[in-house]
């Protein structure tokens, strides 16, 4: 059973959240990329609240800009470093400590930063497809590859971004899933789901619910350079930035075609603690596509005795 819940944070912020199992139980925390949202992890949520499973304390915020979170209207308000302070009151409020920290796309984004900034608050990390800011920026700055990979990223910095998305009841964002995957599982109770977060909360326009999604583009430099904007060519980040020293799953489906495998090269520089699993035949969706294989690959890092 699926619990939603608003908490606010004391700076401000309210987050909007799914969870399952008992309060004071281990937590798990597990955050969401575009153009989703925290329902993407439902049946990770009630997997893992099951007492054969670990019964864990799971939550999923809708980090800020999403659904029923608190959007703020500064683009600025979408750095890295005020959505990782969402998180850590988040955690703050779930006794503290985490016993592991998961994510996908964006909301691996603001996990690698937590990872670094504050170890203290979670005892493992977990990422699914979501490039650590190292090697996304070496990948940015030097493979064509990755940039023509990224090129959307442009498009999602538009002023009339948010407009064009919502064109055709949402065709481009049909598309972007398709485009990177199968999509077998997009179902029409699924696009519904995904409809009533995009249209936002007053449902007017079409395509209010994005523009929180489109400003976390829009706060970041780690994008392709353009003729007129240097981007990530004009990024330095300095190696303390980039270490992480936590027990750290890396779940890297091969077929993602906005993030291809060249992104996992190196990693093991800035993770002490690394295990890299490469999975063939899934994409950038892997979540929606192999609910199940995510699970049990959790599941077993989650076992692992940690110092």
């Amino acid at each position: 059973m699926i619990e939603r819940f608003q908490l606010a944070l004391p700076h401000g912020i309210t987050l909007s959240c799914r969870a399952a199992g008992a309060r004071g139980r281990p937590a798990l925390v597990f955050l969401h990329g575009f153009p989703e949202a925290a329902f993407v992890w439902d049946e990770l949520l009630e997997h893992f609240a099951q007492p054969a499973n670990g019964g864990f304390r799971c939550v999923a915020p809708n980090l800020r800009g999403y659904e029923q979170s608190s959007a703020p209207t500064e683009v600025s308000a979408y750095r890295a470093k005020h959505v990782v302070q969402d998180i850590a009151a988040l955690i703050a409020s779930e006794g503290g400590r985490l016993e592991c920290l998961v994510a996908h796309d964006w909301g691996g984004a603001v996990a690698w930063n937590l990872a670094n900034q504050l170890p203290q608050l979670t005892r493992r990390l977990a990422i699914v497809n979501s490039p650590h800011p190292g090697t996304f920026l070496r990948e940015l700055q030097h493979n064509p590859q990755q940039q023509q990979a990224s090129a959307y990223m442009n498009f999602l910095i538009r002023p009339d971004a948010e407009k064009l998305l919502a064109e055709d009841d949402y065709r481009r964002l049909w598309g972007f899933f398709t485009q990177l995957g199968q999509a077998d599982w997009l179902t029409e109770a699924t696009k519904q789901q995904y409809r009533d977060v995009w249209n936002g909360p007053g449902g007017s326009p079409p395509g209010s619910g994005l523009v929180g999604g489109c400003n976390y583009y829009r706060a970041s430099p780690l994008r392709p350079p353009r003729p007129d904007d240097p981007a990530a060519a004009a990024v330095t980040l300095p190696r303390e930035m980039l270490t992480v020293d936590l027990p750290t799953l890396v779940l890297w489906a091969m077929e993602d075609s906005a993030l291809p495998p060249s992104l996992v090269d190196g990693l093991e520089d800035y993770v002490r603690d690394l295990t890299l699993e490469r999975v063939p035949g899934a994409s950038h969706w892997i979540v929606h596509e192999r609910p199940q294989f995510v699970a049990e690959r959790l599941q077993v890092f989650l076992a692992r005795p940690v110092q």
